[in-house]
């Protein structure tokens, strides 16, 4: 008796999927879209944690470059704006100077509607052209040098221990972030901090070190610093001294 009901429920139900096949096909359609909605979630998140752990990285490497702590210095903000038709649309220009305080600077600058925003660009754009200068003891430059961008004119002088920082505006910035102690420095012309730092960074670029100069003259670097009149001996300590 019992097959007997069982046999009538199947036979009722098939005409009703026959009369209705979409609903029965969204049915299943639904159920495995449930399935796979859980199982896509669950599989999307640990995909966007994923990426999100390589971001991490590749961040904090880029802030530090590579476990270096950067010197970060904002040296000016300009803010524009843009006449239209509903009022002024305001934007924000930002010059910041990157470097490590171990002889490495670079500078950059971004554009943005917000600051942070402008802050943020023009630091990435600093990182990516940073420039390697050698340092005299690891404290001030080798020899004098100019440097000149546009009307901007820049005087740079090696000093004693003990002079510290002669410099004003952004070229005391480019200075502390390089991690240079006793400089003199003198801007001549204009007071444009964007041509000041390019000038500043076209003396710090020409800048040489003995070790530098033997290499290409092929010498030694005691031939080079004996030359001035000192001993051979005090040529060849003068020599070991030197890091750059």
């Amino acid at each position: 008796m019992m097959a007997d009901e069982t046999n009538n429920e199947a036979v009722i139900d098939a005409p009703i999927a026959a009369e209705n096949p979409q609903g029965a096909e969204a049915g299943a359609t639904e159920g495995r879209g449930r399935g796979r909605g859980r199982g896509g979630n669950d599989r999307g998140g640990d995909r966007g944690r994923g990426r999100g752990g390589r971001d991490d990285r590749r961040g904090r490497g880029g802030d530090d470059e590579g476990g270096e702590e950067l010197i970060e210095k904002l040296v000016h903000i300009n803010r524009v704006s843009k006449t239209v038709k509903g009022g002024k649309r305001f934007g924000f220009a930002a010059l910041v100077v990157v470097g490590d305080g171990k002889g490495r600077v670079g500078f950059g600058h971004g554009k943005a509607r917000e600051v942070p925003e402008a802050i943020t660009k023009a630091t990435a754009a600093a990182k990516k052209k940073m420039v390697r200068v050698p340092l005299k003891e690891g404290r001030t430059l080798h020899h004098d040098g100019k440097g000149r961008f546009g009307a901007g004119k820049v005087n740079v002088r090696s000093a004693p221990a003990g002079t510290g920082i002669i410099a004003g505006g952004p070229m005391r910035a480019v200075f502390e972030s390089l991690g240079v102690a006793d400089v003199v420095t003198k801007s001549v012309g204009t007071s444009n901090p964007y041509n000041m730092i390019r000038a500043t960074f076209d003396a710090l670029v020409n800048q040489t070190s003995p070790k530098s100069v033997a290499q290409r003259r092929g010498k030694k670097v005691a031939d080079l610093l004996g030359r001035g009149g000192a001993s051979a001996a005090e040529a060849e300590a003068d020599a070991a001294a030197i890091v750059e």
